[in-house]
């Protein structure tokens, strides 16, 4: 008789184990609907997105490769483009560590990246001197140069003015932001001064995702 009443007094447990196991099912398909919501929802860019409504006007300058160069010859990869000058003290060389930084954790997806440092200052920026600057940054950077008029030309279009100080100084004050390029030569974001290395390759990241049918339902504005 005893095990029978023993038998008998587990019965009831039984709803209570069944609820238990529809509490954890529930608290599972809440979760992964977070997490699917979350993954939905659509990026952020840490950068300011522009869009131009007239194409990049290619330019022509000479680069610290020696060669002549085109910005339409990066047309196949990603580039940021930042203008400079060797003898700056401070924003400068500060926003070349940040771009190199950004490529080494790009990792194996630095080479679909191109820098871009083109000077302001081309006066004392040599092809040999931005060479020479450069190097210390990241091997992979390209200087360009050229003449005044070519210069303007080629960055006014991205918002980026500049101009000598008065006095002896030698400074030059200029736009400190970064811009990105896509691989067909749009501009597609802005990094204000500040933006961190991180950030900057998390929106690389983003752009060079492959396409896919989630892409396409969240396609980029």
């Amino acid at each position: 008789m005893k095990q029978i009443s023993e038998r008998v007094q587990m019965i009831p447990a039984l709803p209570g184990r069944r609820q238990l196991y529809i509490g954890i099912a529930l608290l599972l398909m809440v979760a992964l609907g977070v997490v699917a919501v979350r993954r939905w929802q659509p990026y952020r860019y840490h950068g300011i997105e522009l869009q131009p409504s007239q194409p990049v006007q290619d330019f022509t300058l000479e680069t610290s490769t020696g060669l002549a160069m085109s910005l339409s010859d990066f047309r196949s990869r990603f580039v940021l483009l930042f203008a400079g000058y060797t003898h700056c003290p401070d924003v400068c060389p500060l926003t070349l560590v940040d771009l190199a930084e950004t490529v080494r954790l790009l990792g194996d997806q630095a080479g679909q990246v191109q820098v871009l440092f083109i000077t302001v200052d081309p006066e004392r920026d040599t092809p040999q001197q931005l060479a020479t600057y450069l190097r210390y940054f990241d091997s992979t950077f390209i200087g360009m140069t050229g003449t005044p008029a070519a210069i303007d030309a080629a960055v006014t279009q991205f918002g980026i003015f500049h101009s000598a100080s008065q006095g002896d100084s030698g400074l030059v004050d200029h736009t400190n932001s970064v811009v990105l390029l896509d691989r067909q030569g749009r501009v597609r974001l802005l990094f204000p001064p500040g933006t961190g290395a991180a950030q900057m390759a998390d929106d690389l990241r983003h752009l060079m995702r492959p396409p896919g049918w989630w892409a396409i339902a969240l396609a980029d504005r």
